[in-house]
């Protein structure tokens, strides 16, 4: 890390002590005027203690030299943007920091880890102390409740290319002994590079590992053997013509499920066959895995010859399935063709 003085990222206050230079009074820090965010830190009340990102600079003050905010949200301070900082019930997720030796005061909305960091693998971003995206990757999938979300960690991070799948095989082989370690290992052969969503991780996990059908391919876009972009399902097998989608809260709008519609029928009038897993498939998946297994039954009723579309893309079409791909395009590329993602 630098020794250089390090700025925050614009737009964030970064908690002062009571009673030192800049910061309130001690009788002023008892005021409306003041928010405690930490043991003996205040920030102005006028700033948000419901924005995740000041949450991490809050935290960040705490961190012992040398160490580092770790997990989650390390990965959101890095710009991973599926890191939202809440669990699936809306419950806030602590902001974990990584010390060695060091006491830090327990307090709420703050955890500390014992898996002392490496010097080599802090990093100083925008005046706050984070970890390598690899070792913060690692945390999160280690301590996952199951192999499923060890891999949906593992993919939101990947999402906004933080990591790659062969750079955390290789970060993974040597944690030899680490808590956690065989989970996320565990997860690696399931995990691709081009899920736009964790919901599209579930939808992948139940057609491969529940349903035990051929892997598929995430975001495959189709096109006429002409050449034109017909639709690009969430999950498609390219030998058969079958394809998956994963309808969430947010394609109820009217305005997206009539998108979602459109995408669907220009699919099934090529050919192709599909099934659509809901919310409620999430708990119980087998009324999907059925449809997902009729899918495949029609699909094998029609003859792969004659096929009016192809997987193959144009010569003029610009790939970003993978990390490295993504990682290659210039920003006004990335802006273009990766807009669909943040939306």
């Amino acid at each position: 890390m630098s020794d250089e003085e390090p700025v925050l990222r614009q737009g964030f206050v970064l908690p002062v002590r009571a009673g030192r230079d800049g910061g309130p009074s001690r009788k002023q820090a008892r005021g409306p005027r003041w928010r405690r965010t930490s043991h003996g830190f205040y920030v102005p009340s006028s700033v948000s203690s419901d924005d995740v990102d000041q949450r991490i600079v809050e935290a960040s003050v705490l961190v012992p030299p040398r160490h580092a905010v770790t997990g989650w949200a390390a990965l959101r301070w890095q710009g991973g943007r599926w890191f939202g900082g809440l669990s699936p019930s809306g419950r806030r997720l602590p902001i974990t920091i990584c010390v060695g030796t060091h006491d830090i005061r327990r307090q709420p909305g703050i955890e500390v880890s014992g898996e002392g960091p490496s010097s080599a693998l802090v990093r100083l971003v925008d005046g706050v102390p984070v970890m390598d995206a690899r070792a913060a990757v690692s945390f999160e999938m280690r301590y996952a409740a199951s192999v499923r979300l060890a891999l949906v960690e593992l993919e939101k991070a990947v999402d906004d290319d933080l990591v790659s799948i062969a750079e955390m095989e290789e970060f993974l082989a040597t944690q030899n002994g680490w808590t956690g370690i065989p989970r996320a290992r565990d997860a690696m052969p399931w995990a691709q590079e081009n899920s736009w969503s964790p919901q599209e991780v579930h939808l992948r996990w139940v057609w491969e590992v529940e349903a035990g059908l051929p892997r598929p391919r995430c975001n495959a876009p189709v096109f006429l053997l002409s050449g034109t972009h017909v639709a690009t399902p969430d999950l498609l097998d390219p030998e058969t013509g079958v394809f998956g989608e994963y309808d969430g809260e947010v394609h109820l709008d009217r305005e997206t499920r009539d998108r979602d519609l459109r995408r669907e029928a220009a699919l099934r009038d090529l050919g192709l066959e599909g099934a659509v897993m809901t919310a409620a498939d999430r708990i119980d998946p087998s009324r999907f895995v059925t449809r997902l297994r009729s899918a495949y039954a029609r699909a094998r009723r029609r003859p792969a010859a004659g096929r009016g579309w192809t997987v193959e893309p144009p010569a003029w079409w610009t790939p970003t399935e993978t990390v490295a791909q993504r990682r290659a395009l210039t920003v006004e590329q990335r802006r273009r063709f990766l807009r669909h993602r943040s939306a």
